[in-house]
């Protein structure tokens, strides 16, 4: 590109910035729109609102130099007002002793069945029983059951236990 060549860009680039700006100082003529008006019913609900402002205070000013309302005992629904009687309040009931505590529940025994052995010339008979968590004991006479029975005897079909603590019987049965 030759000098010359560069030198007509740069004016030509210069003419139209000139160009350019001069267009962007004049005001443009755009129509200028008339301020709206605002129709009758807005004008109509504006001098309601303040009336009506108006008569709230005169009425404020009315009702703060009311009497104020008695209080009344009238009652519109009854017809005759009957006696209050006050009753006074009946004797407080004697304490109760609370009752003795309940004794302990049998705990669940059940003879399942008994086994005989004779390897030394006697009968011994082993007693086959059931506890209260579904456990297997096996008693022989002598023997104590969950700390609370002694096994007295073991009978073809029966047990007998003694309570440790009462002394009182329990027989258990095979079924």
């Amino acid at each position: 590109m030759s000098a010359s060549r560069v030198a007509a860009w740069i004016g030509f680039t210069g003419l139209l910035g000139a160009w350019l700006a001069s267009a962007a100082g004049l005001p443009r003529n755009t129509p200028r729109l008339p301020a709206p008006q605002r129709p009758a019913d807005a004008v109509l609900l504006d001098q309601l609102a303040t009336d009506v402002q108006s008569q709230t205070g005169r009425l404020r000013t009315r009702l703060a130099a009311a009497p104020a309302p008695t209080a009344t005992n009238r009652n519109p629904f009854s017809f005759s007002a009957t006696p209050v009687s006050r009753r006074p309040p009946p004797p407080a009931a004697a304490p109760v002793n609370p009752p003795a505590a309940l004794p302990e529940p049998e705990p669940v025994l059940e003879l399942i069945g008994i086994a005989g052995d004779s390897g030394t010339g006697t009968l011994v008979r082993t007693a086959l029983i059931s506890g209260p968590a579904r456990e297997l004991i096996m008693v022989t006479p002598g023997q104590r059951i969950l700390g609370l029975y002694d096994v007295i005897a073991v009978g073809a079909d029966v047990v007998e236990l003694k309570h440790v603590a009462s002394g009182a019987l329990r027989h258990l049965a095979l079924r």
